[in-house]
Parts: structure tokens; C-alpha cells; sequence
């Protein structure tokens, strides 16, 4: 009878603990969801994607219970931004390319619009310096195309020459061309710009735009903002018996809108804050005995700025830190997680793999290095310990349009989310 009593009492855990990591699961599909949804506007400056991101993950935060710090959940502060509001088109010979998937435009582009007669540059011309010039002197007013180089027959050497060709080319404000273009057969992936290049530039998929081709129709129209206000997004939960605090942080961040193209970030990092907002809600209803505060940060994707700013002015203690987790691509985890800083707090890292083997958790638990890759790379400056955890595998959308919540699959999402309460719980 005792032994029944037993074994109806284990399967009830399990059922109970099935049921706990799988309401994790769906919650971290909504919150993707969310964030990742056209109205949010990639989380970028164009719409108030950035403010609505921020609005929700506050919203989260107040319904699970966690405490203003200073009396605050937003950390204001202002970053310059070139941004493309308007609908951007392109043509050739009267053939429209979609923004996105087709091309995409230098983030630092300034407006243009026209119609152009176009200059190739072919592959065996690129590093004829007499021909360059040429081409050079015949793109003034015009678009300038130069082809793609291929890898194979690149050496270092090579390498260099290419890449101070195409600086001089998309950068360079004695270029004469109207603008480039340059041609490539590799997956296009976008980024952020803090300033105004002299010129414009773009990527354009190499089997869209013919040797024959005669005219090019752009319309492109940016706008500089010298002083966006932006923000970081915290809450804490107070310790019931320790001065100590974790720190849990995730960017919310993405690239926003090129035009009518709308880059979603799903897994980067939408995933992320799905992690984070999950562990509010467990803290928040099974209360730790040191304090936990919870941060997502803005403006990472520019060049780590929100947390540069918040380390810079900060609202708790740092010294006061025993440790640190900064989530970023937490939506796959087919081969496992990877760990920035591994090596460095090798203890930690070893205790970490020890509970992934002791319950049969994820796949792999890889170590690395030092990298400042992300948001706690400011921590770490200001001797902050911690780790910088990614998933491995699966899908491979990244800075580009096709990072969308409908098709991260979560795949490791509960297994994960259990290792990390279960290394929380060790400190």
C-alpha cells in the first residue's frame, strides 16, 4: 500500500512538473509572438517599435510582482539613428525587386531618387587599378555595380584590397557614382547605422541584376535622428534572506524597418526575453533568498549602448553582483548551449554541465571564452561575473527578414529553461 501510495505520488510530480514546463513553452511562443508581430515594427526606431517592446515586457513585469527600481522600469536615454520610414523601391529596366528579400539597402544610406544609367565593374577589373579609374570617372551621376569576387580565388592579400575598395565605394564621399551597388550571392543580413554615409549602397542578389541591364530606379528616402530617446527595461524581486543579487538580462532590441521590410527578431531576440520573462514569473512565484533583478536592454544591436549606459549609471549596486546570465538566441538549441566565459568561471561552467548530464536536459553544453558579443561584455569590464548563453542549431534566420516567430521552433526551450532555474538555485 505505501509503495502504491509512492509511485501515485511520483507520477503526480511528474504530471505536475510535464504540465509547469510545458505552460513555459507557451508562454515563451506568445511572448515570441509578440514581439516578433508586425506591429511592433521589428522593435527598431521606426513606429515606436522600440517603445512598444518596451511597454510590454514593463506590463510583464508589473503583472508578476516585480518592484520599480528607484522607483522606475525605464532607464531612458538617447542615441543618434538613421532610419528609413518610407517605402524604398527598386527597378530594373523596369523589373521592381522586393526590399528584403531582393536587396537591401547600407544601413548608413542617405536618400536618392532617380532613375540611373548603370556601370559594371567586372570581376577581372577590380583590381586593375588604370581600369577602376575608368569606371570610376564614367559612373559620375551614375549607378556603379561592382561584381562579386569569389572566395576561392582570394587571398589575404586579396582580401585587404576588396575591402578597401568597397569602404572607398560605399563610404568614400569622393566616390562620383550616385550610388553602388554590390552584387553578392551570399544571404543578405542587415544592420544598424549611427551615422550618414556619404553615399549611398546596396546588396543586391547577383542573378537578379543582368550584364545587360541599362537603367536602375531607386527611390530611397532616410531620416536622421540626432536624439532618439530610447530605453532600458528593469524589475526586481527582493531577496527574502540575502543582500546578493542575480542578475538576468536579455536585449529586446532589433533592426526595425527598412522601408516596407520588416525585420521581425524572432530568435534574436524576442527568444531571449522570452527566457527572461519566464524566469520573472518562476522567481515571482517561488521567491529566492537574494535578490533578482531582471533587464531587458535597448539599443543593443547598435553597439551594446543600453547596458554601456546602464553600467555606466547604475541603479543597483554591481559589486553587489554575485552573478550574471545574458540570453540571446534562445529559440533553437538542436546541438545544445553555447557559454561565453566558460573558461573564464570554470567552476560555474563545470556545475552547469553536471546538471545538464544529471537530468538529461539538452543535447550539448559547450564552453568558450571571453567575447563581448553582447550586453555582458559591459559587466564583465566592470568585473561583473557572469555568463553569455546562445542555443546551437536549427534554423539559421539571422539580421535578416526571415527571423519570424512562426517558424522558431523552440526546440529546446523547456529543457533549457529548467537547467537554468536549477543553476540558479545553486547559488
Amino acid at each position: 500500500m505505501y509503495m502504491r501510495i509512492l509511485s501515485v505520488l511520483f507520477c503526480a510530480i511528474l504530471l505536475f512538473q510535464a504540465l509547469v514546463y510545458a505552460q513555459v513553452k507557451d508562454y515563451a511562443m506568445e511572448v515570441v509572438s509578440i514581439l516578433a508581430s508586425d506591429s511592433l515594427a521589428g522593435r527598431g526606431f521606426v513606429d515606436d517599435g522600440d517603445k512598444k517592446a518596451a511597454g510590454f515586457i514593463r506590463k510583464e513585469f508589473q503583472r508578476f510582482g516585480l518592484e520599480p527600481i528607484q522607483g522606475f522600469y525605464h532607464q531612458p536615454f538617447n542615441i543618434p539613428i538613421n532610419t528609413y520610414p518610407d517605402s524604398i523601391f527598386l527597378s530594373i529596366d523596369g523589373t521592381p525587386l522586393e526590399v528584403g528579400s531582393d536587396f537591401h539597402v547600407s544601413p548608413g544610406s542617405p536618400s536618392l531618387s532617380g532613375t540611373f544609367e548603370v556601370v559594371f565593374i567586372e570581376q577581372d577589373e577590380i583590381f586593375d587599378l588604370e581600369i577602376l579609374q575608368q569606371k570610376l570617372s564614367a559612373s559620375r551621376g551614375n549607378i556603379l555595380v561592382l561584381d562579386e569576387y569569389p572566395d576561392s580565388l582570394l587571398d589575404t592579400q586579396k582580401q585587404n584590397r576588396l575591402n578597401q575598395i568597397e569602404q572607398f565605394l560605399t563610404k568614400h564621399p569622393n566616390n562620383p557614382a550616385a550610388a553602388t551597388i554590390l552584387l553578392t550571392s551570399r544571404k543578405l543580413t542587415w544592420f544598424g547605422s549611427q551615422i550618414v554615409d556619404a553615399n549611398p549602397s546596396l546588396r543586391v542578389k547577383k542573378e537578379l541584376l543582368p550584364r545587360d541591364a541599362k537603367s536602375i530606379t531607386l527611390e530611397l528616402n532616410n531620416e536622421f535622428i540626432n536624439s532618439y530617446r530610447t530605453q532600458n527595461v528593469f524589475g526586481m524581486i527582493e531577496g527574502t534572506e540575502s543582500d546578493s543579487t542575480i542578475v538576468m538580462m536579455a536585449h529586446y532590441d532589433h533592426f526595425g524597418k527598412m522601408g516596407q521590410a520588416i525585420f521581425p527578431g524572432a530568435n534574436d531576440n524576442a527568444s531571449g526575453v522570452a527566457m527572461l520573462l519566464n524566469l520573472a514569473k518562476y522567481y515571482s512565484e517561488n521567491p529566492p533568498s537574494y535578490s533578482m533583478v531582471f533587464i531587458a536592454f535597448g539599443a543593443e544591436e547598435l553597439g551594446l549602448i543600453g547596458s554601456k549606459y546602464f553600467v555606466d549609471n547604475p541603479v543597483i549596486d554591481l559589486q553587489n553582483i554575485k552573478f550574471m546570465l545574458n540570453f540571446d538566441l534562445a529559440g533553437t538549441g538542436d546541438e545544445g548551449i553555447q557559454v561565453v566565459n566558460g573558461s573564464v568561471y570554470r567552476d560555474r561552467f563545470d556545475r552547469l554541465v553536471e546538471l545538464n548530464q544529471e537530468f538529461n536536459l539538452l543535447p550539448n553544453v559547450r564552453i568558450r571564452g571571453a567575447a563581448c558579443n553582447s550586453d555582458h561584455c559591459n559587466f564583465n569590464r566592470k568585473e561583473v561575473p557572469g555568463f553569455y548563453i546562445y542555443t546551437l542549431g536549427g534554423i539559421r534566420a539571422y539580421h535578416d527578414i526571415y527571423d519570424r516567430s512562426e517558424t522558431l521552433p523552440l526546440t529546446e526551450f523547456e529543457d533549457y529553461f529548467r537547467l537554468m532555474t536549477l543553476f540558479i538555485d545553486q547559488f
